[in-house]
């Protein structure tokens, strides 16, 4: 079953084919998208990354976490389901 994880403190120049890149590290990433703001088209700095399953998803939290990206720590936790 496929984990999703939340990518946050993104440098806004970070695209989803860069997140998705760094996260395969770590394992198969089913999905990986940057949140963009409609109005101004740019990145909200944090996005998703979804791997395939649990163990791997598990892997890049340890691995990315903290992890200095373009000079901005990147925040890597387990999605909670929208409210």
């Amino acid at each position: 079953m496929s984990t999703n994880l939340y990518v946050g403190d993104l440098d806004p120049t970070i695209t989803s084919e860069q997140l998705e890149k760094l996260f395969s590290e770590a394992g198969k990433v089913s999905s990986a998208k940057v949140i963009i703001d409609r109005l101004t088209g740019q990145s909200k700095g944090f996005g998703f990354v979804e791997m395939s399953n649990q163990k791997e998803a598990q892997k890049a939290i340890k691995l990315l976490n903290k992890k200095e990206v373009n000079g901005k720590a990147i925040k890597v936790n387990e999605a909670q389901p929208r409210r």
